[in-house]
């Protein structure tokens, strides 16, 4: 293709526009490894340490969160989910976008893919309902296959399937300034993410092993390394993430996300 990014970006803002006019997924829980974040440029793993940067994700099944004691619990950012496909808007979403904030927790806010709907109509109703905030994480696209689903099991074709995930990742970007992030699971990434959207930054989901043994040397940014976890604030379950790299790598990734100065500077 010759079309330059920004004219792709600039073509995905204008659909979005006139359309903003107008599942499950499978586990591959074991026993849950615990991790901390790479301290040098191989995928190496140590224990938890301190120097760990870890985060969680939630939705309305962890029901009311108390942030002030996720915050205490040493959590330094959280992504909160926000939609579904094209009508599914998470009911607890502006509670935890909000009290995350207030307890001075990073948070940015997650789409889940419906693979029955254009990737531009999922794009315009995200966008409908994440406010467009300077503090804010980058968006991120959480896409998977949904085999027990009761709507909707496509398993799209690659080449079909990529063009609509470009077309919302341009939407976004377009609209909220921030390069998205991509979250997966291992049979999506084997199945349609292997060599494919290397320029954007990718969260794994790894509960049964180191994210190296699964997702061989490509580079991620984040980690869920667990579904089974504990955090204060928490009731039951919680999904722990970790980021990759040190505090310096951190803030550097949020500078580079364009996320507000104030937010970025060491706790």
């Amino acid at each position: 293709m010759v079309k330059s990014r920004s004219l792709i970006v600039r073509s995905a803002a204008l659909a979005l526009s006139a359309l903003l006019v107008g599942c499950s997924a499978l586990s591959f829980d074991d026993e849950p490894v615990r991790a901390t974040a790479h301290k040098g440029p191989t995928f190496e793993i140590r224990q938890p340490s301190k120097d760990s940067i870890e985060g969680i994700d939630v939705s309305y099944f962890q029901e009311a969160v108390d942030w002030q004691a996720v915050a205490g619990d040493d959590i330094r950012f959280a992504w909160i989910k926000a939609t579904e496909g094209g009508d599914r808007l998470d009911q607890r979403f502006a509670e935890n976008f909000a009290g995350a904030a207030r307890a001075g927790v990073l948070r940015g806010a997650y789409h889940f893919w419906y693979h029955c709907r254009p990737g531009i109509e999922q794009a315009a109703w995200y966008i409908r309902n994440v406010p467009r905030d300077p503090d804010a994480l980058p968006p991120v696209l959480d896409i998977e296959w949904t085999p027990t689903s009761p709507t909707c099991t496509k398993r799209p074709p690659a080449a079909e399937l990529h063009a609509d995930m470009q077309a919302f990742l341009d939407a976004v970007e377009a609209y909220y300034g921030k390069r998205p992030v991509i979250y997966t699971t291992l049979d999506f990434y084997r199945d349609r993410m292997d060599g494919a959207f290397e320029s954007y930054p990718l969260w794994v989901r790894s509960t049964a092993a180191k994210p190296h043994e699964k997702y061989g040397d490509r580079h991620w940014h984040f980690w869920q390394y667990t579904s089974t976890g504990r955090v204060a604030g928490v009731r039951g379950n919680a999904d722990r993430n970790v980021f990759y790299g040190s505090e310096a790598a951190f803030r550097k990734f949020l500078a580079d996300s364009n996320v507000a100065p104030a937010m970025v500077a060491e706790r």
